[in-house]
């Protein structure tokens, strides 16, 4: 793990609108900082989401970092973005992840997406992954186009998988890349 650790610490990634972010691992000290980035959200950041985002949700995702590539945007001391890709611990699934990635509502559409979706792939080559796949609701547009942008290739469709906030059931698109 140590040197991933390394590859991480990069120069601060400059967004569209000029702010300076940092994107690193994820450590237990940042726990606290985590929960209340996911407490802040907006109704709109959370819209295609599976809540609730709690103490005990966080705890459980960040348990296990042995088996898992856990990123963080920060700005200066606040968290504002998360990115986890959970790898398989059975045989003949420890090469593959599965990936969600949650960012702040006041940084996206700034590039923090792509900047924290590309460092997690750069990662997932590192420890030899040989593929991260992720699902999203097919109505989630922007986030399929960041998707397609690092490299995501659309692979399936889950038919009216996802209950939505508005009582309705909305398809999923499974979501893969090679490495």
């Amino acid at each position: 793990m140590k040197n991933l650790e390394t590859t991480t610490k990069t120069e601060p990634v400059v967004l569209k609108d000029g702010r300076r972010v940092g994107i690193r691992l994820y450590r237990p000290a940042d726990k606290e900082g985590l929960i209340s980035m996911y407490a802040g959200l907006s109704q709109e950041a959370l819209r295609w989401s599976m809540p609730p985002y709690n103490r005990q949700r966080i705890e459980r995702w960040t348990s296990n970092l042995e088996n898992t590539i856990a990123l963080i945007a920060h700005d200066k001391n606040r968290i504002v973005g998360h990115l986890q890709i959970s790898i398989g611990t059975s045989p003949r699934f420890r090469e593959m992840g599965d990936l969600f990635v949650y960012i702040h509502q006041e940084y996206q559409n700034v590039g923090l997406g792509a900047a924290l979706m590309s460092q997690a792939i750069a990662l997932a080559r590192e420890r030899r992954l040989h593929r991260v796949e992720l699902t999203v609701v097919a109505d989630n547009h922007r986030a399929i186009r960041l998707y397609e942008k690092v490299g995501f290739q659309r692979e399936g469709l889950k038919r009216e998988n996802y209950l939505g906030e508005d009582g309705k059931y909305h398809d999923e698109i499974i979501m893969g890349i090679l490495l």
